[in-house]
C-alpha cells in the first residue's frame, strides 16, 4: 500500500468513479443536497479509514493545526462538485469535460507553481505545455 504507484491508482480510479457518478446523477435531484449526501458518504469513509489506518496526529491536533488552506480546500471542493454536476446537466460530454478542465487547471497552475512554490519549468515541461495547448485547440474545434 506504500508503493509509489498506489496514490496515482487511487487518483485515477477515484476520478473515473467520480466522473461516471457525476454524469449519472438524476437530473431532478437538488444538486446541493446531492453533494451534501455524497460528502456524508465521503466523511464516513474517511472516519472509518482514519480509525483503521492512523496516518498521523489525531483529530484534536489536526483541528488545532488547521489553517486557511482547510477552509479554501472545502470551498474549492464545493466549487468543483457543483461545477461538474451543472456542466453535465447542461450537456457537456464525459469524454471532453474532464480533459478540458484538467488541462486548463494545469495551465493556470504553472504560474502559481513558479511564483508561490518556486518550482522550475524545464524544456520538457514547456513541450508538455505546448502539447496541452494544442490539445485544447483540437478539443475546441
Amino acid at each position: 500500500m506504500r508503493s509509489i504507484s498506489f496514490p496515482l491508482l487511487l487518483i485515477v480510479g477515484g476520478n473515473v468513479l467520480y466522473q461516471v457518478s457525476q454524469k449519472s446523477m438524476p437530473k431532478t435531484a437538488n444538486p446541493l443536497l446531492t453533494m451534501l449526501l455524497a460528502y456524508a458518504v465521503s466523511m464516513t469513509i474517511c472516519a472509518v479509514a482514519a480509525a483503521i489506518l492512523p496516518a498521523g496526529p489525531g483529530l484534536v491536533e489536526s483541528i488545532r493545526t488547521a489553517n486557511w488552506a482547510v477552509v479554501a480546500l472545502g470551498a474549492g471542493i464545493a466549487m468543483v462538485e457543483i461545477g461538474y454536476l451543472t456542466a453535465y446537466r447542461l450537456g457537456w460530454k464525459i469524454s471532453v469535460l474532464p480533459v478540458l478542465s484538467s488541462v486548463v487547471v494545469a495551465l493556470l497552475l504553472i504560474p502559481v507553481g513558479l511564483l508561490l512554490f518556486h518550482e522550475h519549468v524545464t524544456l520538457r515541461s514547456l513541450l508538455g505545455i505546448a502539447l496541452c495547448i494544442g490539445g485544447l485547440v483540437l478539443l475546441h474545434r
